[in-house]
Formats: C-alpha cells, structure tokens, sequence
C-alpha cells in the first residue's frame, strides 16, 4: 500500500468517526449508505477502529425495540473516541478552574458556568425566536445551532407511536422519569461535547447549560444523561408543553441557575434526591476540588 493510500484511508477512517459521532449508535450498512462506501470498505474501517481502541459496539437496554431478524451490531465511539475529536484544551481548563475555585471559591465557578451558558443562549436565540413559538420547532433550531458550535446534535421524538421507538431506530432513547409531567415529548441529543473532560470534574457547566435551553425553549427542560456522566450521548428532555411555562424565554441562563424551583432536574446524568440534599452534595464536591 502506497502513502497515499494510507492517506486516504485516515480521510475515510476520519469520515467514519465523524458519522459516529452525529449518528451513532448506527449499524455498519447505515455507515456504508451515508457515506457511499461499500459495506465490506466500512466493515474494514470499524476493525482499524476499534483495535485502536476509538469505536466499540454498542448494546441496547433490555426491552428496547429491536428488528427482526439477526440484530445488527451498533456502534459508538469511546472516550478515547470522543478525546480525539475534542478540540478543548481540556488540562488548562481544569487547572484554571480548579485556581478559580480555590483562590475565588466554589460560587465564581457556578458564576463562571452561568455567563458561559449565557454567552451560548445569547447567540443562539436569534435562531431559536426565528423558529416561532413551538416547543419542538425552537428545539430544532437550537440543535442546528449546537451542532455549528460542533456539538453533533438533533431532535429526537419520544412516545409510543414516535419515530425513535419504532424498529426502524437504532437510536438510544433514553426514558423520562415515570409519571413525570410531559413524559411524552421530544428530546435534543448531543452526541459530541468540546467541554466534556471539563465538565466530568465540573458539571456546574452542564447544569447552566439546561438552564439555558431552558431560557431558550421557554420550557422547563431536564437532563437525563450526559457525555461528562460517562453515556454516549447528552440527552435532553424536552415535554410536551407550551412556549411561556415555568422558564420564560426572555430570562436569561444565570437567573435561572439562581431561580429554578427545581434544581434536582439539572443534574448531570443522574436523578437527584432533592433540592437539599443536591446543595450538600455540590457543596461537598466543591469543597473537596478546594482542598486539592
């Protein structure tokens, strides 16, 4: 095999990833058809793949619906996957947060979290107002904006007669909590996060970013799973609701990180207990990054 051949093979391998990265879980014969390659070409990228140790398969949780037949294999990328994709400067975040929490305390981080989600609501809202006064039609203009700013993100339905539970889906779907108001809906799934080291150690950026989709949707939204929490894709729930209910479109992302009669619905991929016992957790974990 000549240089260019191994030169055109990382392109491809490259154009893989990236598709893994928007769609995945997706199955070898989706792989084959987006990209227009051949099923066996793509097959063979998936094995360099995941000898490097950048793709892995992917199993769906018991009772998720399947197609008949043989199931095909799905995959993801791993966090060594996800790792070369980032572009962040993951360390020097960190160390500089962790300076901040030390030398300010754990309120400038969440303050810092805060004006950064605002920063992204601000630029976003021109584009979500111009989608009109629907719930569903601003979560599809907030998720082309995220997916600009590289966050690989769509819309996805959720309900029993939904697109996103019908065989023909191999998407995960995670589930809303059962008898929460809205169980129905859609959810915005990001399947890439430039900050997600960061926030695995910080995940006050994660919930200012659900306030602000909050802010920005004009519902009060909830975070069912994170990148930073260990999934493989940040899901958003967004219920069946109208534009003007708990979070108004107009606050802003630090208001509602102050404001939110229900703190326990932002947290980072995982159900929390209660507003009182989130702010001792948080309080510990801040304290515990101080004293490091």
């Amino acid at each position: 095999m000549t240089e260019t051949d191994h030169v055109e093979d990382r392109g491809t391998r490259d154009r893989v990833s990236r598709e893994i990265l928007h769609h995945g879980p997706v199955t070898a014969s989706d792989l084959a058809a987006t990209l227009g390659l051949t099923p066996a070409a793509v097959r063979r990228h998936l094995d360099t793949l995941t000898e490097q140790g950048l793709v892995c398969t992917w199993d769906p949780p018991e009772g998720a619906p399947r197609r008949r037949g043989r199931p095909a294999r799905l995959f993801v990328l791993t966090d060594a996957g996800h790792a070369v994709m980032s572009t962040a400067y993951d360390d020097l975040a960190v160390q500089l947060l962790e300076f901040l929490a030390q030398t300010a305390g754990p309120e400038a981080v969440r303050q810092f979290a805060a004006v950064r989600a605002e920063r992204l609501a601000q630029r976003y809202r021109p584009a979500v107002e111009a989608a009109g006064t629907d719930a569903h039609h601003r979560a599809g203009a907030l998720a082309q904006a995220l997916s600009t700013d590289g966050y690989a993100a769509s819309v996805r339905s959720l309900g029993p007669n939904s697109p996103a539970t019908q065989a023909t889906s191999a998407t995960p779907v995670a589930s809303a909590p059962a008898g929460s108001p809205g169980a129905a809906g859609k959810q915005l799934c990001q399947g890439h996060c430039p900050v997600q080291q960061v926030a695995a150690q910080f995940p006050q950026l994660c919930e200012a970013e659900t306030h602000a989709f909050s802010s920005l949707l004009g519902v009060h939204v909830q975070r069912l799973a994170t990148l930073a929490h260990g999934e493989h894709v940040c899901t958003t729930h967004i219920p069946l609701a109208a534009v003007g209910g708990l979070t108004a479109p107009g606050r802003s992302a630090t208001e509602n990180l102050h404001t939110t009669e229900n703190p326990s619905t932002s947290t980072a991929g995982r159900s929390a207990p209660g507003p009182d016992v989130t702010s001792r957790e948080e309080n510990a974990a801040d304290e515990h990054r101080v004293a490091s």
